[in-house]
């Protein structure tokens, strides 16, 4: 038996993660049952596979599985289709294809290679760019952290100028007070210069 994998995953074993997911999903099985069956084949953890497909791949299929569920929720209601749509385990399908599955008489039409081409181009695109987002993401993320150490800083810095002006404060009225006081006792003692003279 081989030792379960522990290194990065590679887009082939997302978009593998995710079709067996979606056909999990669309055929009424488990979320479990796919993390096992996808485990098996890329030599990973269930686990590994279920932290992968809640961490990351599922925000990229959102569509798929909004699409999927929908699909089951047919199958349910109508038994014959579900017959009819049976895979077997091993064939690999495309999920989620935005390709047009009718012509315009409404008669189903197979999928052309250069619609199977221009899917996946798009496809790359967009996992290209969705590449480069996760790389901004990460450098605003490290940005805020910064930006909420430096406020936290200034938070505290701002506190001590409070206390300190507080302070400075107190001190300015005492010494007002004892100006005051001094006052005073300058102009009682010149009347009591004045009375004696």
């Amino acid at each position: 038996m081989s030792s379960t994998r522990q290194d990065a995953w590679t887009h082939d074993e997302d978009l593998l993660l995710a079709e067996l997911v979606l056909r999990h999903i669309r055929e009424g099985g488990t979320q479990l049952q796919a993390f096992e069956k996808v485990g098996k084949k890329l030599s990973r953890t269930a686990a590994a596979c279920g932290f992968r497909w809640n961490s990351y791949v599922r925000k990229q299929y959102k569509s798929g599985i909004e699409l999927a569920k929908k699909q089951r929720k047919e199958r349910k209601h109508n038994p014959q289709a579900e017959e009819a749509g049976n895979f077997e385990e091993n064939d690999e399908v495309a999920t989620n294809l935005e390709v047009p599955a009718e012509n315009s008489n409404g008669i189903d039409k197979p999928l052309e290679f250069e619609d199977l081409i221009s899917y996946l181009k798009k496809l790359y695109s967009k996992a290209e760019e969705s590449s480069s987002q996760s790389e901004d993401l990460k450098t605003n993320e490290a940005r805020i952290q910064q930006l909420e150490k430096q406020l936290y800083y200034l938070a505290s810095e701002n506190e001590r100028l409070i206390k300190e002006l507080n302070s400075i404060e107190k001190d300015y009225k005492s010494l007002i007070e004892i100006m005051e006081r001094a006052r005073k006792m300058v102009a009682i003692k010149n009347e009591d210069s004045q009375q004696k003279i």
